[in-house]
């Protein structure tokens, strides 16, 4: 028999992931022409055409021990070097390889920073709308998942209510910009608004809490936008990172961890988060990979696909009738339901062979997420069912 917390966690299984098993079988009744599928945040845009020569050239130029061996458990230290320097010259900071964890992905790396920093019933506070799976990671190592409530309609966070949402038992406070699922970018004037509420209240309880920065995001943004780098606002600042996104290697599962010399405790952190990439089961991150994104680090991401998608479905969805935040980043629509129940009208969708996920997979009732992150010709098919949609249920 498997754990009670296993069973809880199976139960309440992603309802983003739930939607993506369900859109194949769809496909294999109606095909892939007659479903869209809007479910799940995987890159459509291919990644970096050189890639697969960099990576063909370090298997063809480099030892099999030096591409596929053990390396410390953070990854190899010219790598990391490199990383730093990179972050160096982007935000004027002055890290270096020791500053740097190399993780199997974003989700790897907020693992291993809250089993470093947790004990049983330890709070972490998110702020609503917030990627389901932090829940199960604070669940992980015991502690306690704390919710601000949604600040609807821009989604900045929610500073009027989070100042009373910090205990004595505040360890950690993860934000995530730009967001998913709101594709907003959290401003300088929120984040200096929060980091101050987070001095105070280190001072006031007289303890250490880590802002985590939860960023594979970080270069998908449109019409200019700027994306604050959060160390400069708040010194108590862990920053993770992934390829997934920015390169389109989601399935690689590989990312980084900055944890700045500033932070409170910082060689009992790194030393805790090192030791946590291997006895989590990681060991370390994915050797080829990291050799791979070490030589990837000025590519940059090519946005047009998905801005003309936003752009299309934006327009398309805000002319029928729907209420949304154009997003400023990442690759989702976080648009309100128009009926009370955000559940009931994703199953409605699906009459119309649509995909999309309730709004409360992210503790966001009455809002639906639609990722458009796939081919252009999904967004222009989709539209007129998104109108009928909107007609019926109206």
């Amino acid at each position: 028999m498997i754990s009670k917390k296993m069973k809880e966690h199976v139960k309440g299984s992603s309802m983003i992931r739930a939607m993506f098993e369900e859109g194949k079988k769809m496909i294999d009744l109606y095909g892939a022409d007659d479903v869209h599928d809007f479910s799940l945040g995987n890159p459509s845009t291919p990644p970096p055409a050189e890639i697969n020569g960099i990576i063909n050239g370090i298997l063809k130029d480099e030892k099999p021990t030096f591409v596929h061996g053990y390396m410390n458990n953070a990854g190899y230290e010219d790598v990391r070097e490199t990383i730093a320097k990179s972050l160096n010259s982007k935000y004027g900071t002055s890290y270096g390889a020791a500053n740097v964890i190399m993780t199997v992905g974003a989700a790897g790396g907020l693992n291993i920073i809250l089993k470093t920093l947790l004990d049983p019933d330890d709070e972490v506070v998110v702020f609503a709308p917030f990627f389901g799976e932090y829940r199960a990671y604070t669940s992980n190592y015991d502690g306690k998942l704390v919710v601000v409530s949604a600040n609807a309609p821009d989604f900045q966070p929610n500073l009027a209510e989070f100042a009373g949402k910090l205990t004595a038992r505040t360890k950690a406070v993860i934000v995530n910009s730009p967001n998913n699922p709101t594709g907003v970018i959290y401003s300088e004037e929120t984040l200096e608004a929060l980091a101050g509420m987070l001095r105070e209240a280190q001072e006031k309880f007289g303890t250490s809490i880590y802002l985590l920065a939860d960023e594979p995001y970080r270069e998908l943004v449109y019409d200019g936008g700027f994306v604050p780098f959060i160390p400069k606002h708040y010194e108590n600042t862990i920053v993770g990172y992934s390829f997934s996104k920015s390169l389109s290697l989601p399935g690689e599962r590989i990312g980084y961890l900055v944890v700045p010399s500033e932070v409170a405790d910082f060689d009992d952190v790194l030393s805790g988060a090192t030791v946590a990439n291997r006895i989590s089961g990681f060991v370390n991150a994915p050797s080829l990979q990291q050799r791979t994104v070490a030589k990837c680090l000025d590519m940059e991401t090519d946005v047009s696909g998905y801005n003309k998608n936003r752009e299309a479905l934006y327009n398309g969805l805000t002319e029928a009738g729907y209420e949304c935040v154009k997003p400023q980043g990442a690759f989702y629509l976080f648009v309100k339901s128009p009926i009370e129940s955000d559940v009931e009208f994703c199953s409605l969708a699906k009459k119309y062979h649509i995909l999309i996920v309730p709004g409360t997979a992210f503790a966001c009732p009455g809002y639906v997420r639609i990722a458009y992150c796939v081919a252009h010709e999904t967004i222009v098919a989709s539209l007129p069912k998104f109108k009928k949609l909107l007609e019926e249920v109206r």
